[in-house]
């Protein structure tokens, strides 16, 4: 479990084609400074699984599923990501709730630049969009974010200087994809609420 509070932005300093998978190296002195074979790391939001560290970088492999939902299909040597370790026991739960499973990429559609923040517009794929409510939570590049306007196809956040600074979200330009995972929460409610609706509404109609 991850809390969407990012540590570092790192840099991607190797990337390698496997048959339905792909392996890559990160560079990142504070992630990898505690890190040991079988420990997860949140990449651009992506829950991976520590392979091997060396020289202040750590190996992951990333298969096929992770590949089709999320934009580390395209990354390349060079690329800064954002990187965040699990969560720990007992310390202060700073974002929200995030998994690492990304739920699908949305797309950066327009930057709204004002003197102390930025707002963000971004293009919500329709499967996602019932997730996404306003002043709720979702995670963008695996930063925790508080939505402040949704529609069917897009929301927006307004991002601070810090998160501008620290983050790859200060350098997305309009058409860049960014990895989604919505509020885990809401995915539990509707799995659960469901049936019920369904055995309501059926028993109304006879």
């Amino acid at each position: 479990m991850f809390t969407g509070i990012v540590e570092e932005l790192g840099h991607v300093v190797a990337v390698q084609d496997l048959p339905d998978a792909a392996r890559i190296r990160v560079r990142g002195p504070i992630v990898t400074s505690d890190a040991k074979h079988g420990d997860s790391i949140a990449v651009n939001g992506v829950c991976l699984t520590v392979v091997e560290v060396e020289d202040n970088t750590f190996t992951a492999d990333v298969m096929r599923e992770t590949l089709v939902r999320s934009s580390l299909a395209k990354v390349a040597e060079g690329d800064r990501v954002n990187l965040e370790r699990a969560a720990a026991v007992g310390q202060r739960l700073g974002g929200h709730i995030v998994q690492g499973h990304v739920d699908g990429t949305g797309t950066i559609l327009a930057r709204e630049k004002a003197e102390h923040w930025e707002v963000v517009h971004i293009g919500l794929p329709p499967q996602l969009a019932r997730y996404v409510v306003e002043k709720g939570s979702i995670t963008v590049d695996g930063v925790s974010l508080t939505v402040v306007t949704v529609s069917e196809d897009e929301f927006t956040v307004s991002l601070i200087p810090t998160t501008l600074d620290l983050t790859t979200l200060g350098h997305r330009k309009p058409g860049d994809h960014v990895n989604l995972e919505v509020d885990v929460l809401a995915k539990y409610v509707e799995r659960l609420a469901v049936p019920h609706l369904r055995a309501i509404v059926g028993e109304e109609t006879q």
